[in-house]
C-alpha cells in the first residue's frame, strides 16, 4: 500500500524581498514623476500619460507584493518526494521529483556537502541562509548528474521516507541519533 504525505512549507521574508518591495514602491511615484516633470518642457499630455503609468504601476506593485508569498509543499507518494513551488496561492510550479531510494547522503547542516560539487542545486527551503535547520540531500539524476536538494522535512515527511531510504541513512537518522 502506498502512502501519501504532505508538509507546507511557508519561505521568510529575507532582505531581497524587502528590498524588491522597496524598489517597487519607489519606481511607483519615481517614473509618474519623472513624466510630470518632462510635461513642463515639452507636451502638457504628459501628465496624463503620468498619470496612467501610476494607475498602472498600482497594478503592478500589488503584484510584486502578492508574489513574494512563497510556499513549498513536500508530498511523499509511494517511493517518491515531490516537491513544489507555490506562489501567492495562485501558481504551483514544480521544483523537482527525487526518487528517495536514490538519495545518496541526507543530513543536518552543510558540513559533508560544503566540499561537494554539484551540476543542480534546488532550493525549497525557510531561509537557505540557516543551513543548520536545514536538510541537504544529494543523488543522482539522469541528465542532470549529482544534484543537491536543500529543504526543510518535518518528523512526518522523515518517516514517510524511511523505509526507502538506504540501511546507512535509517540507522544515522532513526536509530543512532546524534
Amino acid at each position: 500500500m502506498d502512502i501519501f504525505i504532505e508538509q507546507v512549507v511557508k519561505r521568510e521574508k529575507t532582505i531581497k524581498t524587502l528590498m524588491t518591495k522597496i524598489l517597487a514602491v519607489v519606481l511607483l511615484f519615481v517614473v509618474p514623476l519623472f513624466f510630470v516633470f518632462i510635461a513642463q518642457y515639452t507636451n502638457f499630455y504628459l501628465i496624463m500619460v503620468g498619470f496612467f503609468l501610476f494607475i498602472g504601476g498600482i497594478y503592478i506593485v500589488w503584484y510584486v507584493f502578492d508574489s513574494q508569498k512563497v510556499e513549498y509543499e513536500y508530498s511523499i507518494s509511494g517511493e517518491k518526494l515531490n516537491i513544489s513551488k507555490i506562489i501567492s496561492l495562485r501558481k504551483r510550479k514544480r521544483v523537482c521529483q527525487v526518487d528517495i531510494k536514490e538519495i545518496q547522503t541526507l543530513d543536518i547542516g552543510d558540513d559533508k556537502v560544503k566540499d561537494m560539487h554539484f551540476r543542480k542545486l534546488y532550493f525549497a527551503t525557510i531561509n537557505p541562509s540557516h543551513t543548520e535547520e536545514n536538510y541537504f540531500a544529494s543523488y543522482k539524476r539522469p541528465g542532470y548528474g549529482k544534484c543537491l536538494l536543500i529543504f526543510n522535512p518535518n518528523e512526518k515527511i522523515l518517516n514517510g521516507m524511511r523505509p526507502y531510504l538506504k540501511k546507512d541513512l535509517v540507522l544515522q537518522h532513526f536509530v543512532n541519533k546524534k
